[in-house]
């Protein structure tokens, strides 16, 4: 998990190999992934360096081992009137000639390849005209046969070539069964020479990276390497030299560099996923905090905010739990077709997003756009009756009746989970859900975004940065608190205040934010202004839009400001830090500023500002941005609405005997329209808006 946070430290180290036991070496740390070599030869070409030879040898093979079978053509013989008219002009007429074309195509015994064949007769007088049709035949390449004089004779002939034919055709057979065995044997042990072919071009690649020391017998590579793993690195080592039968072995030394190391992030079939995710958008830093392992929650609950409905998160739930359990499978895991290796690579996402979604639809009480009553609900219709608020002849007369929250017994309480069950039949439900949802959108945003900063706090904590607590994570908390963590406090304290005997008269909150920023005066004090939530409200809200403004310009200059009073007053602080370095004795000089420190105010100053006004906007426009989660829920909603209202209810109104028939290809229509529609369509929409919300 400390690796998956924040990454792996990492050293440099210097490898001596010997000539004889280089390549063994590089195979043994291949086969372990531990290091990231150096280009030490960067001025020499490519096609300059020692083994440029083996690397084209290993690109052959593997076009020899991936090359697929060419496609047949057909190829016709000689034309069926030039051959006549050779025959003709060269033997002046003393011929007779007679053909007919062989229906089938017959193989080239040369070629392979299938051809159109013709069967001749030729009549002739003389010896003469005999030789001269010999070679007129043998420029068009044509197989002569003897034509006796006696009927005998001919089927003599005949039955000659025909058992001749059978024999070549036994021949064949055998020859093709033998092959094909062959085929078979060495196609299973294609993808193992494709892989070992890889590996060799891959080490000699490396080897190109490597330099030679001044006798020409040992090769010195430098490696970025965990510090962790030095023992694994030496151990790899020795194994390659013992292999090779190396007399001399080779080892590693570390060096000091002040190179940024590259980031190590270990990552398993379960968060590689994840962290492809993150990696799509930009690689951590060194060191800096990773926020992979935050995304393994975060990323599919966004996503099954947007997705919510217990039926389709079955499906998706099945579909990647399949993909799980033949996850070893070959066949499946090395195809050509690009779609799919991308759903089976990101199948534990797929398996997180719709478990996330059977846990959204349980909340929203939605399954295939119907809800589920499980506990009951928490309404009574019969209150309404027993109270005399409702009468038979109104039941009648009405198309539409109101239950009344403020008469006694008609509420019962809330509904144990999610969404009660009541609201599916409800005229107002669509007024309700988006309520709710616009609302729970903005909170998980806000909460999103606050997370985030605060993740920030940990790698100004982690770097010995003090000064950015305070004059960037702090402005920055309380530009985003003051305002928008304002906004979330008011949503929760008027659900939690008001209640159904006072609702008529709860203040609208998208009005009070807007009269925030124009600092309005409560309802006493100006007419027509709205109803405060509670007491002080006017004066908590002008601190609090003070504290915003005020947190801008410490944001904006707070950090210029101080880092240029700490290079006028460098000496102090270097002698400062001196102290302190040798007194703890750290391992990481980059805990604290450099000694030498290279400091550009007017630099500095553009930086800060753009990260501001980033910043400052950001929050505005992010705020709107997580918005999509209620717009993409509302429209998945009644996208599985409209669907099963066209299909399905067509299909179960029938009462006919007939109607069970019919029901058959409607539930596949429904089933076809389902997996195509909501399930992948709106799947990758939701997809990619929780990705852009996390990027």
């Amino acid at each position: 998990m400390g690796s998956l946070l924040r990454g792996e430290e990492m050293c440099l180290a210097q490898l001596f190999l010997q000539s004889g036991s280089a390549y063994d070496c590089i195979s043994e740390l291949g086969e372990l992934g531990l290091v990231e070599f150096r280009d030490l030869n960067p001025n020499v070409n490519a096609f300059q360096r020692k083994h440029v030879s083996e690397i084209k040898k290993c690109e052959e093979m593997e076009r020899i081992l991936g090359k697929e079978k060419p496609q047949c053509t057909y190829c016709f013989g000689f034309g069926i009137e030039a051959f006549e008219r050779m025959l003709w002009r060269v033997c002046k007429g003393y011929t007779i000639l007679s053909y007919a074309e062989v229906e089938e195509y017959l193989e080239d015994p040369d070629t392979g390849e299938p051809t159109k064949s013709v069967v001749f007769l030729i009549s002739y007088w003389g010896d003469q005209i005999g030789q001269k049709v010999k070679k007129i035949c043998d420029c068009y390449h044509c197989h002569l046969y003897p034509y006796p004089s006696s009927n005998n004779e001919r089927n003599d002939v005949v039955e000659g070539l025909r058992t001749r034919i059978q024999d070549l055709y036994t021949v064949l057979h055998r020859t093709e069964d033998y092959l094909r065995q062959v085929l078979i044997r060495a196609s299973e042990s294609v993808y193992t020479w494709m892989v070992q072919v890889k590996k060799m071009k891959a080490i000699y690649y490396i080897l190109n990276l490597c330099s030679f020391d001044v006798t020409n017998k040992c090769l010195i590579a430098e490696v970025w390497c965990p510090v962790n793993d030095i023992p694994e690195l030496r151990r790899a080592l020795e194994d390659g030299s013992r292999k090779s039968g190396a007399t001399v072995p080779s080892f590693v030394n570390r060096i000091p560099t002040t190179d940024t190391p590259p980031t190590l992030i270990r990552t398993n079939k379960f968060t590689s996923g994840f962290q492809n995710i993150v990696d799509a958008y930009g690689v951590c830093s060194y060191r800096e905090i990773n926020p992979a392992p935050f995304t393994l929650i975060t990323f599919p609950f966004l996503f099954a905010v947007m997705f919510g409905d217990l039926g389709h998160g079955v499906l998706m739930t099945l579909f990647a739990a399949l993909m799980v359990l033949h996850e070893n499978n070959r066949k499946l895991k090395n195809t050509r077709n690009e779609i799919w290796n991308t759903f089976f690579e990101g199948r534990y996402i797929i398996l997180m997003m719709g478990l996330f979604s059977i846990y959204t639809g349980l909340i929203y009480n939605d399954c295939f756009s119907k809800s589920l009553n499980i506990f009951g609900s928490g309404w009574s219709v019969k209150a309404m009756f027993d109270a005399n608020v409702w009468k038979d002849s109104d039941v009648t007369a009405n198309t539409y009746l109101t239950l009344d929250p403020n008469t006694s017994r008609v509420f019962h309480g809330p509904y144990p989970l999610g969404i009660d069950p009541i609201w599916n039949l409800a005229s107002n439900r669509l007024t309700f859900l988006n309520s709710f949802k616009m609302k729970m959108s903005v909170i998980l945003g806000i909460i999103h975004m606050t997370f985030g900063v605060i993740l920030s706090s940990y790698n100004h904590i982690y770097f010995r940065k003090k000064y950015n607590l305070y004059l960037v994570f702090l402005p920055q908390l309380l530009f985003l608190m003051c305002l928008f963590g304002y906004l979330v406090f008011m949503i929760v304290y008027k659900w939690l205040v008001f209640s159904v005997t006072d609702s008529s008269f709860a203040p609208s909150i998208l009005i009070h934010f807007i009269n925030m920023f124009l600092m309005q005066r409560d309802a006493g004090d100006a007419r027509g202004a709205p109803r405060p939530l509670y007491p002080g409200q006017t004066g908590l809200q002008v601190f609090l839009v003070v504290i915003a403004v005020l947190s801008v310009p410490v944001l904006l200059l707070g950090k210029p400001v101080y880092l240029n009073w700490f290079k006028n007053g460098s000496r102090r602080h270097v002698g400062m830090y001196r102290v302190r370095i040798r007194n703890q004795q750290l391992v990481s000089p980059s805990s604290f500023l450099p000694l030498t420190y290279f400091f550009n105010f007017a630099d500095e100053l553009l930086h800060q500002a753009i990260h501001t006004i980033e910043f400052c906007l950001g929050c505005i426009s992010n705020t709107a941005s997580y918005l999509r989660l209620w717009a993409l829920s509302l429209a998945h909603a009644q996208l599985s609405e409209v669907l099963w209202a066209m299909v399905m209810r067509v299909g179960l109104r029938m009462d006919t005997r007939l109607g069970v028939l019919f029901l058959v290809p409607v539930f596949g229509v429904f089933a076809v329209l389902t997996v195509s529609i909501l399930l992948i369509m709106e799947g990758l929409s939701a997809f990619l808006h929780a990705l852009r919300l996390h990027w």
